[in-house]
């Protein structure tokens, strides 16, 4: 009766420590697989929504692309229209403090005093 509740000798002997080696070889063999895996996994057929969402990811760029060209081009335009208001605007300032402006056509213009 003894024998019979005695348990085996190799039912919880203690392991031993494992060499570094051999643990990093066996990490490395597992990450492989795992990435064998994820290959494999992907390859087996294409998703048609994953392909949807590509088409639209493309269709999204080409429009920002063309708003951003679009607004740059607006920016420049509007850059060039503020720099020929300005010239012209000191255009009529010189005009008029040099001569040949409105305001001295005006005083020109005005009736001569009787008693000068």
């Amino acid at each position: 009766m003894a024998l019979a509740l005695k348990k085996p000798y190799y039912a919880y002997s203690k392991v031993e420590k494992e060499d570094p080696e051999e643990k990093i070889h066996r990490r490395a063999q597992f990450l492989i697989y795992k990435v064998m895996e994820q290959a494999e996994s992907r390859s087996k057929r294409p998703s048609y929504l994953g392909i949807r969402i590509r088409r639209l990811k493309v269709k999204i760029g080409k429009r920002l692309t063309k708003l951003r060209r679009s607004m740059s081009l607006t920016v420049n335009a509007a850059r060039v229209v503020s720099v020929l208001r300005q010239v012209s605007s000191q255009l009529k300032t010189c005009k008029r403090l040099f001569g040949g402006g409105a305001e001295r056509t005006l005083v020109n213009n005005l009736p001569t005093p009787l008693f000068a």
